[in-house]
């Protein structure tokens, strides 16, 4: 049975409680777009992909429970809403591409005249289970790519992957990202081993990663984030592949914190360093990493543990949740849903596939 972070039917939303695990499954009831915020805020649903499609779910439990007065109500409602859940974590550029697109769309929709409330809400609640059903889709292509370009890349049979934060099922509608590339090469019996970073401070890795691949029973071992650079050196790692929060024009990406120093070492080590996002992660209207807004995160993550307290009173701390790895240390590609590009060419072979797509 797959793992799901998100339970979707028209008009009920269920958020499995990601801070609970590996200890405990519990999922949470989402009953209104402020519920949806809190939850990805609180990181109890995390995930660039997942906080996208959980934040417009949200939108749509609401939308589907609720009577509006006029098609001009509702759109006010959906625009505001989808705006609303953008500031819960505004780094992971997914849901604001989904708020400027859905937003344009309806409102589009409403202007054309011909559109009643109830024809706009039956649409709305359409696109948004779309969205859901695509995810898993282009994860799997994002799968196919990453891991037959790995393959071909390294000119193994078996490899050896490391990996960072959690990119998996539990981070989007289904399959994943990064893990969902491990996962293809799984697949393909092509994993001699993968390891995972713990991933501090909120040890996404040991808590969400290394409970993906227990699950799926794939060859893995865990190791803290301080050993990376011990394990290039002395494991014979063949790729390093994470996922992104946002991938800019120049190829520059933010993800989990740690990535960036991945990268630095993968370069000193001659390990090819993949970057698996999906084509609505690119955010092709900044140019560079500068000017991607890093969200920072309460002091507590770092100090505490489940409650109990690590560091001594009265230090202070530095917690920025994302860190930007340059394209040039993206040494092995971008794999996307629509192939895997070298950092400096995704800009133009996304701009020509959705010229394409367009026509």
């Amino acid at each position: 049975m797959s793992l799901q972070a998100i339970r979707y039917k028209r008009g009920e939303l269920q958020l499995l409680n990601q801070l609970l695990l590996p200890d405990r499954t519990e999922y949470e009831d989402i009953k209104s777009v402020r519920d949806g915020w809190r939850a990805i805020k609180e990181m109890k649903v995390r995930g660039a992909p997942a906080i996208a499609i959980a934040g417009c779910l949200s939108v749509g439990v609401e939308v589907a429970n609720r009577d509006f007065r006029s098609a001009e109500e509702l759109v006010k409602f959906v625009t505001d809403s989808l705006a609303y859940l953008v500031t819960a974590r505004p780094t992971a550029v997914n849901m604001t591409e989904a708020s400027v697109r859905f937003s344009k769309e309806i409102s589009q929709l409403s202007k054309e005249g011909h559109s009643s409330k109830e024809k706009l809400k039956d649409w709305f609640l359409q696109a948004v289970q779309d969205m859901l059903d695509r995810d898993v889709e282009d994860n799997k292509a994002m799968g196919r790519f990453g891991a037959e370009h790995i393959l071909q890349n390294v000119g193994q049979k078996r490899v050896t992957v490391l990996t960072h934060c959690n990119t998996g099922s539990l981070a989007t509608a289904g399959y994943g990202t990064a893990l969902g590339v491990i996962r293809a090469l799984n697949e393909k019996k092509a994993i001699e081993e993968v390891y995972c970073t713990e991933t501090r401070p909120y040890n996404q890795g040991s808590r969400l990663t290394a409970y993906e691949l227990v699950h799926d029973r794939i060859p893995a071992t865990l190791i803290t984030d301080s050993m990376a650079a011990a394990l290039m050196r002395t494991k014979g790692i063949s790729a390093i592949v994470v996922g992104a929060d946002r991938v800019v024009a120049n190829g520059d990406t933010a993800n989990k914190i740690g990535t960036y120093q991945l990268a630095i070492l993968a370069h000193h080590h001659g390990v090819p360093f993949y970057i698996a996002a999906p084509s609505t992660t690119c955010d092709l209207s900044l140019r560079t990493g500068e000017e991607i807004v890093i969200e920072e995160r309460p002091h507590k993550e770092m100090t505490h543990i489940k409650g109990t307290r690590l560091a001594p009173e009265g230090i202070k701390c530095w917690n920025p949740a994302f860190d930007v790895t340059p394209h040039d240390l993206i040494t092995g590609g971008i794999i996307t849903e629509k192939g895997v590009f070298p950092p400096e060419k995704l800009e133009t072979a996304l701009q020509q596939l959705n010229g394409e797509q367009d026509r």
